[in-house]
């Protein structure tokens, strides 16, 4: 019986190449979960087989940026001239029906849904070490020495922001995060502030 009926907002975030997706897509792999993972709105156009409201919510740069002005999105960035965000009211919906709505997003993007949703879950994924993260990095092969030495300084800045999460989650094995990242999600929805109104509620039904 879950007695928060309201689903959790958990954002998942991190530095560059600790493994978000990953562990993201390891989440939602496991049984007897009511998880949905949040879709973002973008200007840029579709990739080939990408569907609308499945990978991104696709929309022209007039309507975002109007979106913007009229505070709709729980957090926005541009990137090499597309916009990307995370539209409120789909969360919201979602939250309403009961889902726990997981956010996988980088370390700026968390700090501004932090503002906006002071009741989601905030876990920072770390690597087991900075030299672990440096192998994942370059074992990715998709940058230059140069740009892994920029992401490892990025990395090492975002670290210092951990205080700002309710929970560090170690990325050491995959699964091993993924349960662990699951049973947080389990034990918030016991906390006392969230579920408190609804059981005094079902104390004085007959």
């Amino acid at each position: 019986m879950k007695l928060n009926e309201r689903g959790l907002l958990v954002v998942l975030s991190g530095p560059s190449g600790v493994g978000k997706g990953t562990v993201r897509r390891a989440l939602f792999q496991m049984p007897h979960h009511d998880l949905v993972y949040s879709v973002s709105m973008t200007t840029r156009p579709p990739r080939p087989g990408e569907v609308d409201g499945v990978d991104y919510y696709f929309v022209d740069k007039e309507t975002f940026l109007r979106r913007i002005q009229e505070g709709k999105f729980l957090e926005w960035a541009e990137f090499v001239g597309n916009y990307y965000g995370t539209p409120k009211d789909k969360v919201e919906e979602q939250l309403d029906n009961g889902k726990e709505v997981v956010l996988e997003i980088e370390v700026e993007g968390a700090l501004q849904v932090r503002k906006q949703m002071k009741d989601a879950v905030f876990i920072f994924l770390v690597p087991p070490g900075k030299k672990a993260l440096y192998e994942r990095l370059k074992n990715r092969g998709t940058d230059a020495p140069e740009v892994i030495d920029k992401r490892m300084k990025k990395a090492e800045s975002e670290f210092l922001l951990a205080h700002k999460y309710d929970y560090i989650v170690v990325n050491d094995e995959v699964n091993n995060a993924a349960d662990r990242i699951m049973a947080i999600i389990r034990a918030e929805h016991a906390k006392t502030e969230r579920t408190i109104h609804n059981y005094i509620k079902m104390l004085g039904e007959k």
